[in-house]
């Protein structure tokens, strides 16, 4: 299993949302460079980086900052945020970024969706945010009528490979990842899923490992210290 160390930006900082939410905002980093370098070091190879301003108004401010962290570490790099338009894709991917992710727009255009996917194959993932069994979208402030196991299986019948899965009730909670959810998932679809939300010890590392996900991504815990990422990559292995 992959672990994905996580880092979301807002103003050119390391920050972390509790559930998403805009107005409790924690910065960890003031220079996301060298955190990521820290990553590195650890062992990390690959990061999950999410660009939190530009998914406010599907614009990539921190495009520079991210080709920065991919120069100077060598980690593979999947972003996510404010990814809408074939214009801001292709910007991220003929720059350099290995895989760019989906959300919203992945459930509201499926026809951005599948030219995506068409023109740029497995360098697309999507991102699958789970509130209540439906696919929740717009920063998580909505739920759509999709259910998450029905819109799973739709992306794997396109040629979706790979999706990152947020239980939005557990997201910056601490409490423990969504196995549930990842198991349902698991039973229905082959996709390579990346567990999202929630991970917040070594044993929730171990359990999504034996559950056979592909990878877990790894943020507040890191930051509050609950998770040693060196302890995590080898229990992932």
């Amino acid at each position: 299993m992959l672990i994905y160390p996580a880092i979301d930006l807002i103003d050119g900082k390391a920050v972390r949302l509790t559930k998403g939410d805009y107005d409790k905002i924690k910065v960890y980093d003031s220079d996301p460079v060298a955190l990521a370098c820290r990553f590195a070091q650890a062992g990390a190879r690959q990061i999950h980086l999410v660009d939190l301003s530009g998914a406010k108004d599907g614009t990539t401010p921190h495009l520079e900052l991210i080709l920065s962290i991919k120069r100077k570490t060598g980690l593979f790099c999947q972003v996510g945020g404010g990814i809408r338009s074939m214009d801001v894709l292709e910007g991220y991917l003929e720059a350099g970024v290995d895989r760019a992710i989906l959300g919203t727009a992945a459930v509201t255009d499926p026809a951005f969706r599948r030219a995506a996917l068409k023109r740029y194959g497995d360098k697309v993932a999507v991102g699958v945010d789970v509130k209540d069994g439906k696919v929740a979208i717009r920063g998580w402030l909505e739920k759509s009528a999709l259910s998450a196991v029905s819109f799973c299986r739709e992306l794997e019948e396109e040629g979706v490979k790979t999706i990152i899965c947020t239980d939005v009730s557990k997201d910056g909670a601490m409490a423990g990842a969504g196995f549930e959810l990842y198991r349902s998932l698991g039973a229905a679809v082959s996709l390579n899923v990346i567990a999202s939300g929630g991970v917040s010890s070594l044993e929730d590392v171990k359990e999504l490992k034996k559950m056979g996900l592909y990878g877990a991504i790894i943020g507040k815990a890191y930051y509050e210290g609950a998770v040693d990422l060196s302890a995590a990559l080898e229990a992932a292995r």
